[in-house]
């Protein structure tokens, strides 16, 4: 196979909801989409999720755009590759920007699928036809609006709804929705917002009185000997998101003890190929495992409902319909949700058609590489 030709276009999708971690809030979400087109005129397209500001992870958008732009799209054009696992090859030399070659090797894949006629989830190796959705909620301006939140998602059907929690916005609102929701599958996500102070340690370990499926992230992404200290103490499994970049970072957290539930997200990893792998290393540990999401459009969450029906996402990924947050998405037909499960698409390559004509309105700016004739 050969790429002849790559483009990339920054999208503006407004969100039907504001939604807040415990670093910053947002009303739209730009992301890039990876546009690959071989030699026969097929066309894969990937997407670059990364946030606009460096507080998730060091990238951004416009330190993708670069990246991507500069290096990586100019290393896959007019090169011939057999298997996408063989793209990261093109692109070796390029140390750390997961995100950005996460997007340009989505692209790969859904390509490749494509071409041989099979769906991304074959292509992966998924053995699922559904997958079970659940929904992440933000930070909310009192408790009162959190629980409307949360009722109306457990209303649509969604098994497991995830918090976003910070110092100070922790055992309160997880009390108040466990007491509304006793039987609802409920999980916290701190995004790395604690320090090692006798009172946030405190309030992590007051949360596991209150039957959470999981604590992801509580404290910064290096510092593995805190989670491993914490899970010592406490019931509740540690989930691990931001601290795993690679699989050399998921050996020293099993090793460490630092986690026992694993959020695989596509694009903190780097690409399909990776997150396939994390998956494989955690299996091997008997590590569970679920898909994290980034609020992608619909061509990234495509992808992650592909990596989901991999046999080892045996807990509810973050593949929630795309009304969830976009009143239109780029994707035809949109993802979408049926008493919180999500089908896996099986026709060729991604499953879904990208809407051109919706794409060219909502881009913000747009590049073109070509192969040398």
């Amino acid at each position: 196979m050969r790429v002849i030709h790559a483009s990339l276009h920054l999208v503006r999708l407004p969100l039907v909801h504001r939604f807040r971690t415990s670093s910053h809030a947002k009303d739209h979400l730009d992301h890039i989409l990876v546009r690959l087109t071989d030699e026969s005129g097929a066309t894969g397209w990937g997407e670059i999720a990364s946030a606009s500001d460096p507080f998730y992870s060091p990238e951004t958008v416009d330190t993708c755009w670069l990246v991507a732009e500069r290096y990586l799209l100019p290393s896959v054009v007019g090169a011939r590759w057999d298997d996408p696992a063989e793209v990261a090859g093109l692109w070796a030399k390029v140390r750390g920007h997961q995100f950005a070659k996460a997007g340009v090797d989505i692209a790969a894949w859904t390509l490749w699928a494509l071409s041989g006629g099979v769906s991304l989830a074959t292509a992966l190796g998924g053995t699922r036809a559904s997958v079970v959705a659940g929904v992440s909620l933000g930070i909310e301006p009192t408790v009162d609006d959190l629980l409307v939140e949360v009722g109306k998602h457990v209303d649509a059907g969604y098994p497991r709804v995830k918090l976003k929690i910070a110092p100070g916005w922790d055992v309160e609102p997880v009390r108040a929705v466990r007491a509304a929701f006793p039987d609802l599958m409920l999980h916290v996500d701190a995004n790395g917002a604690y320090g090692e102070s006798d009172d946030e340690v405190r309030a992590l370990r007051a949360l596991d009185g209150y039957g959470l499926s999981m604590i992801e992230q509580p404290f910064a992404p290096r510092n593995l000997l805190a989670h491993a200290a914490l899970q010592r103490d406490i019931e509740t499994p540690v989930c691990l998101d931001e601290s795993i970049d690679t699989l050399d970072d998921l050996r020293t957290a099993v090793v460490l003890g630092a986690l026992k539930v694993l959020n695989i997200k596509v694009s903190r990893l780097g690409g399909l190929g990776p997150a396939v792998a994390a998956h494989d290393l955690a299996a091997e540990h008997e590590i569970p495992v679920w898909c994290g999401g980034m609020h992608e459009f619909g061509v990234g969450r495509a992808a992650n409902v592909a990596l989901s029906s991999l046999p080892g996402f045996t807990l509810p990924s973050d593949v929630s319909a795309s009304d969830k947050y976009y009143e239109r998405d780029v994707v035809t037909p949109p993802i979408t949700a049926a008493a919180g499960v999500v089908e896996v698409p099986t026709g060729p390559g991604l499953g879904h058609t990208v809407d051109e004509d919706f794409l060219a309105s909502a881009t913000v700016r747009s590049a073109e590489i070509a192969a040398d004739s």
